[in-house]
């Protein structure tokens, strides 16, 4: 019986596991135990990057992923799945999602979104799309386009996307209201209240990356609260 993967992470968290080089958790053999840590922990998916990590994640995981490959290109500010190659990459390494970029940025290769997904579909017919939008116009056009699950992932790394250091619930809430394809709540997510109430304003799951997996922001978090908090004291 073929699995509806769609419907088995509903009301779950997805937890996305990624380092990049330099830092201090890059490597695919640290994501997959952090993949790990976070299956015992309840996550009912894993979001990775690269298809190294990803083959890594799954021989030690059997949760669903969702890959995609952060690739940077001179004549574009596009860099989640770009392009065709990325998106075989990552469907090769076994990911049953593939997430891509799905704002009205200009492609690296000159492709429209919508010659991308129609070429996913024809050479990975396996794999999920799940489209990666900064905004509600974004996100209705990538719906229009087909694609199997939309994420907010991008609200506020785009410069015509809200720019707030919270959630943007508020993006979640419309899109979810059209009812036409499920929607991820994702990007800058750290408290269970907040992913709570993306799940209240219609989120079909919620993503969480740094608040769990970038071990280096959390402490950097918790620190300078800590530091603020001491200085306070002392100067009373």
């Amino acid at each position: 019986m073929t699995r509806n993967l769609i419907e088995e992470i509903a009301g779950g968290l997805i937890v996305s596991c990624q380092a990049l080089e330099g830092e201090p958790l890059y490597g695919p053999e640290f994501m997959a135990a952090m993949a790990v840590a976070a299956a015992e922990g309840g996550a009912a998916a894993i979001r990775a990057n690269t298809p190294q990590d990803v083959k890594a994640i799954k021989r030690a995981c059997d949760l669903p992923m969702i890959g995609l490959y952060k690739k940077h290109y001179p004549d574009s500010d596009v860099y989640i799945t770009p392009t065709l190659r990325e998106a075989q990459e990552i469907a090769e390494a076994g990911a049953e999602f593939v997430a891509l970029d799905a704002t009205s940025l200009p492609r690296p290769d000159g492709r429209s979104l919508a010659e991308l997904i129609a070429s996913i579909r024809e050479t990975c017919p396996q794999v999920r799309i799940v489209a990666d939008v900064s905004t509600f116009e974004e996100g209705v056009a990538a719906m229009k386009l087909g694609v199997d699950l939309v994420s907010t992932t991008l609200s506020g790394y785009t410069p015509h996307s809200l720019q707030q250091e919270e959630p943007d619930i508020e993006l979640v809430r419309r899109l979810a209201a059209l009812r036409e394809v499920p929607v991820l709540a994702e990007g800058r997510i750290w408290t269970v209240e907040q992913g709570a109430a993306c799940l209240l304003a219609g989120a079909h799951a919620v993503v969480v990356g740094t608040a769990i997996t970038r071990p280096q922001e959390i402490t950097r978090r918790f620190a300078g609260a800590i530091r603020s908090a001491s200085q306070r004291e002392f100067a009373q």
